[in-house]
């Protein structure tokens, strides 16, 4: 049986076409990334969303996030890992129209910001190196559906 908040995300579930823009770290300025997302359920409790970048002369990267909940805690969860290495645990809100991911780690502080629609997710990602006192944008992220 699909657990009923879990239930609630089943319109992230399908392909993506995904885009990285307007990103601080890419040359030349205005530099798009094309990629594709895949979100598919686990069992009846979990989402697994796998996204992949790059091609056509742009390196190739990866990225999983595994989105749970913890009912005791009445609470979203995400899981992030990347081809890097990279393990990063996320609180996660998603109230139908509005998706958010934050993480307050002593490393870096990070959010994901999105407004989902039924054919769009419109997003960005925000980094923050003094505690959440200020932010940068380090790209947008969007997903159209396939």
């Amino acid at each position: 049986m699909r657990n009923s908040e879990m239930a609630r995300l089943g319109g992230l579930v399908g392909e993506w076409t995904t885009t990285i823009s307007d990103a601080w770290f890419l040359e030349p300025p205005g530099t798009e990334v094309p990629g594709m997302t895949t979100v598919e359920w686990l069992g009846e409790s979990l989402l697994v969303v796998r996204s992949e970048f790059g091609g056509g002369g742009r390196p190739r990267s990866e990225m999983s996030l595994v989105l749970g909940r913890s009912d005791a805690n009445d609470r979203f969860v995400a899981l992030y890992q990347d081809d890097r290495g990279v393990c990063r645990e996320f609180a996660m809100t998603f109230d139908g129209g509005r998706w958010t991911l934050a993480r307050a780690d002593p490393d870096l502080h990070q959010r994901f910001i999105a407004d989902v629609e039924e054919n769009r997710i419109l997003g960005r990602w925000e980094a923050s190196e003094d505690g959440g006192r200020s932010w940068r944008k380090d790209f947008d992220l969007t997903h159209e559906r396939a």
